[in-house]
């Protein structure tokens, strides 16, 4: 009994039978998308729709200056404006897809903003944990003054004073307060001084001397 033959083609004189691996790998060639880099593709997708994501919590300069396509700043407006889970998931989808479509440059450029904010971001915390450790020195010691005035020549030496004396005076309340305090572990009270002072030395290290560092602060004023 003959054998069955094989069902296939000729390429360049060799015979390539249908489903052998060159066959796969001929075919996929041909696609323009081999299968073994299906797995690729798909998470090049998904860092793109994530990208997308982290794109909602850029900057608005940042976010200007990279040039997205009118229809993809829509979309993500859109997504901030949904509250739906649900609804936001579809609507991110459709954010994946748009950001498929952007052009290589555009992409990088994108990415680029979202690290020139995450920098920002943590130089922002190393400032606010600088002035942070100014004040409680300079509240704790008096030497740290001299110090202060060295490397700061322009503050206002007597409003510095000022702060510092009502720092600590608010931080070391009389009588029943006091003994409160104590008997319940409570830390000492914070109050405007404390804020103040916080925000002058953060503008004489470059800040704005408003500061997400004191918010807790103030919220144990406020108690």
């Amino acid at each position: 009994m003959s054998r069955k033959p094989k069902k296939g083609y000729f390429v360049r004189g060799q015979f390539v039978a249908e489903g052998s691996e060159l066959d796969i790998q001929l075919k996929a060639e041909l696609k323009g998308t081999p299968d073994a880099s299906r797995t690729d593709l798909k998470r090049e997708s998904d860092e793109l729709q994530d990208l997308g994501k982290e794109l909602l919590n850029l900057r608005a300069d940042l976010f200007d200056a990279v040039g997205l396509p009118d229809k993809l700043v829509d979309a993500l407006a859109e997504a901030k404006r949904i509250t739906n889970f649900e609804g936001k998931r579809r609507q991110m989808q459709y954010v994946g897809k748009l950001m498929r479509k952007l052009e290589p440059e555009l992409v990088q450029a994108a990415r680029q903003a979202l690290e020139e904010q995450h920098k920002g971001s943590a130089t922002e915390k190393l400032q606010l944990h600088l002035a942070e450790q100014w004040r409680d020195r300079l509240i704790a010691d008096d030497d740290t003054l001299a110090a202060w005035m060295a490397d700061h020549p322009t503050t206002d030496t007597q409003q510095l004073r000022a702060l510092i004396r009502q720092a600590r005076k608010d931080a070391q309340p009389a009588g029943k307060e006091a003994n409160v305090q104590v008997s319940q572990g409570l830390a000492p009270r914070k109050g405007r001084a404390y804020r103040e002072l916080f925000q002058l030395v953060r503008e004489h290290l470059g800040g704005t001397g408003t500061a997400e560092a004191s918010n807790a602060d103030e919220a144990n004023d406020d108690e």
